[in-house]
């Protein structure tokens, strides 16, 4: 009874001792499948956890606008103003004969250039010439009355100291003397007046140029002073400087001063400029253009710049404000005016009002508004708003972007 108790007790004991082993596996086994599980879950759900911040950051990405930026260059510390003019000489006048008579010769034909005091035509004057001579021949006789008169005077002031004469025959005799040398003195001024008509005979050139026009030739009839028909004989034109007048607007009428620098451009001469000066100015506003009337010269030494011909002029004033240049396409026309759209912190848009000036095309100058060292959007869209987050691109990642 004993042994087999016993025998009953370590059978029960090794299979408690066999037992836990099976335990233990047990658990083990369960461990493995619930890791097993959680991998499963865990490598299902994180894979769509980051499609979803993937998927919500480009959904972000995708709904700020792409957008370009430049940074604008600074213009040109001075505008060029073009303005057609005519250009002009420097003096021009015509030349009118002082006396009547028949062109004899003349000496100079159109494009001849002609210096100062330049023999040009000669007239002939029988009429003056004939009344010089008589002027002469009544000069000679009161002359000779005048000598006669003061002798006469000197007797009869010799004879009053002896009482031979009256004072009365003495003072006659010094009135007829006195009125001797005056018509004396009248005769010479009228031989000096006809002397100085006959010559005018002879017409000179006022001062050098070129004859740019000839309107007699010999033979004709020649009418004195300015207006009788056809009494025009030659036109002259100094054209070692030429005048060019232009109109300057108003809005640039403030830095067109004296001692701007200009260019000059002709059809005739591509290419080419020539550089002349502002000189003078109106110093007025016309009312009705409202424009400046300046002059500018150009010189001309080698005369192939005509007077009359139509020029461009380059007028270099300079800026009064620093201003910048930016592309057409960065304009944003709205009711609150015209704006630009600038990006702060790097992400955030911007709406600004500006003041252009000049139009150059696909550029604009802008004068005014337009914050220093700023990035300027090229291409803002119709919807964009201050404060709206923005994303810079390069400009060839926009264009992929577009195609």
């Amino acid at each position: 009874m004993v042994g087999s108790e016993k025998t009953t007790d370590h059978q029960a004991a090794m299979a408690a001792t066999q037992a836990e082993p099976l335990h233990k596996r047990g658990w083990l086994v369960v461990l493995i499948v619930l890791v097993i599980v959680a991998a499963v879950v865990i490598g299902g759900i994180v894979p769509r956890l980051k499609a979803r911040a993937a998927l919500r950051t480009e959904t972000y990405n995708l709904a700020l606008p792409n957008v370009t930026v430049i940074h604008p260059t600074q213009g040109s510390p001075q505008t060029e103003i073009v303005l057609p003019g005519n250009m002009q000489a420097f003096i021009d006048a015509p030349i009118y004969a002082r006396t009547n008579g028949y062109l004899k010769k003349w000496y100079a034909d159109i494009g001849a250039r002609v210096r100062t005091n330049q023999l040009l035509a000669e007239i002939e004057t029988p009429e003056i010439d004939q009344q010089l001579e008589e002027a002469r021949a009544d000069l000679n006789t009161a002359q000779a009355n005048l000598a006669l008169s003061e002798i006469t005077a000197k007797r009869y002031e010799d004879l009053k100291n002896t009482d031979s004469v009256s004072k009365q025959d003495v003072d006659n005799a010094h009135g007829d003397y006195e009125a001797k040398k005056a018509t004396v003195a009248s005769a010479q001024y009228n031989v000096k007046r006809l002397e100085e008509l006959q010559s005018f005979e002879k017409i000179y050139a006022p001062f050098d140029g070129v004859i740019t026009a000839r309107n007699t030739d010999v033979g004709h009839l020649i009418n004195s002073g300015a207006g009788a028909p056809q009494s025009e004989l030659f036109h002259i034109a100094s054209i070692r400087t030429l005048r060019v007048y232009i109109s300057v607007p108003q809005d640039d009428s403030v830095n067109a001063k004296p001692g701007v620098s200009a260019d000059l451009t002709l059809p005739q001469f591509p290419g080419r400029r020539f550089p002349g000066k502002l000189v003078r100015t109106a110093n007025a506003i016309d009312p009705s253009t409202r424009t400046l009337l300046v002059e500018v010269d150009v010189d001309n030494p080698t005369g192939e710049l005509l007077p009359g011909a139509y020029t461009e002029v380059h007028l270099k004033t300079p800026s009064g404000v620093p201003s910048y240049v930016l592309p057409v396409t960065a304009l944003i026309f709205r009711s609150q005016g015209l704006q630009v759209a600038v990006v702060e912190n790097g992400d955030a848009a911007r709406l600004v009002n500006i003041s252009v000036g000049r139009d150059y095309g696909n550029q604009v100058e802008v004068v005014a508004g337009l914050p220093a060292n700023t990035a300027v959007i090229t291409n803002p869209p119709d919807s964009l708003i201050t404060g709206e987050k923005v994303r810079i691109v390069s400009g060839s990642e926009q264009q992929t972007k577009t195609e």
